[in-house]
């Protein structure tokens, strides 16, 4: 068994990644050494992901809209989160901010993280 440590290069990672195949080819049992291996792998290439490969945040109007096609809603469905169907058009075309209250209605409405709705939106000119 190869002692791993904290993964620093793009080889160091590869190498990680196809030795997280083959032990997922054997599934060994949590407790074994190809277990903690593997656990220990994981580990280490999601952090060298988290820090070569961030995903950052999608746009917050961007995430209502696929959350909407995703529930089979319409702007609608919205009104009673955010308003009136004017004030549902002018957000969803990012003519207008989300208040905190929005926020909160959406994200229980919509059932996503208030962490992804309260991201800035760039406003269009009216």
């Amino acid at each position: 068994m190869k002692k791993w440590l904290v993964l620093e290069s793009k080889r160091d990672y590869e190498s990680a990644l196809t030795r997280v195949d083959e032990l997922m080819e054997m599934n060994p049992g949590q407790k074994t050494d190809q277990g903690r291996e593997l656990k220990l792998l994981l580990v280490l290439v999601e952090r060298y992901e988290d820090e070569h490969y961030p995903i950052e945040s999608p746009d917050p109007i961007e995430a209502i809209k696929i959350r909407m096609d995703d529930l089979g809603m319409t702007q609608n469905d919205l009104i009673a989160a955010i308003g009136d169907k004017g004030t549902v058009s002018k957000v969803l075309s990012h003519k207008i901010a989300l208040s905190l209250r929005m926020i909160r209605n959406l994200s229980t409405l919509l059932h996503l993280p208030a962490e992804v709705l309260i991201k800035e939106v760039k406003l269009k000119a009216a």
